[in-house]
């Protein structure tokens, strides 16, 4: 049945000489791929609909395997992230994740709506680093992996949470982290701040700054905790890794 969808174009690929496969997220149906006949075109109206980013209502019929691209309208091109380099990779990188985490015609209208948002705000301001960061770890908990957040992963008691592990899969308190081989003490309110970033949605975050070297280490635990834990190798990760380098 021919369907109205509003979403985000998350991955492209090519299919044969002139068509593209699209995965398309959407609040709807949740994440799905349809075939764009001729989208590899120059002058096809195709072309500029199936652009990484794009936000748009299209018109298509899914199908439990490839669907089927008619046509569409773009809604937002999203091209202030489509014209700077670090925007780009940020984008890039949740697209991934969530193409990579999330099961195909599953909808979740709480993750779409954090995309949806994390996406807005990737666009509109020049620090990205703690939507992004609070996006993945939701995403993590979608997908059945997250770390514990609200009680010492070891022993289970809730107070003097201060370090986190990424063998024993969360955080620790002052009594377990002695324990493990890799926990790492955790400076400040960091411990409660991985649980706000766990629990609470981005429309609920106003002003939160972080130290830089603060989020820094949150980011190497993460990104340690998810190549213990993910399961896929993220090329947008190591790419944005690697813009971090230079900034």
């Amino acid at each position: 049945m021919l369907e109205k969808i509003e979403g985000f174009v998350i991955r492209t690929q090519d299919y044969g000489e002139t068509h593209k496969i699209v995965t398309i997220f959407s609040g709807k149906l949740g994440k799905f791929a349809i075939v764009a006949k001729g989208a590899k075109k120059p002058k096809s109206r195709m072309a500029a609909l199936t652009q990484p980013f794009i936000y748009a209502q299209f018109l298509a019929y899914p199908a439990k395997g490839l669907g089927s691209l008619q046509q569409g309208d773009i809604l937002d091109s999203f091209r202030k992230v489509r014209e700077d380099i670090i925007k780009t990779a940020y984008a890039a990188y949740i697209a991934e994740l969530t193409d990579k985490l999330l099961e195909n015609q599953e909808p979740d209208h709480y993750i779409y709506d954090q995309f949806d948002r994390t996406m807005h705000w990737i666009a509109d301001k020049d620090e990205a680093d703690i939507p992004v960061f609070m996006y993945e770890l939701k995403l993590f908990q979608k997908a059945g992996f997250a770390p514990v957040v609200d009680r010492c992963a070891s022993c289970g008691r809730s107070d003097e949470l201060s370090a986190f592990s990424v063998s024993e899969g969360g955080l620790l308190c002052r009594r377990c982290f002695s324990a493990s081989n890799d926990a790492v003490v955790l400076p400040g309110n960091l411990a409660k701040l991985l649980y706000l970033f766990t629990k609470v949605g981005l429309e609920r975050i106003g002003n939160i700054t972080v130290k830089q070297e603060n989020m820094r280490l949150l980011r190497q635990l993460i990104d340690a905790y998810y190549d213990q834990y993910g399961g896929y190798f993220l090329k947008s990760r190591k790419f944005l890794s690697q813009l971090d380098m230079f900034r």
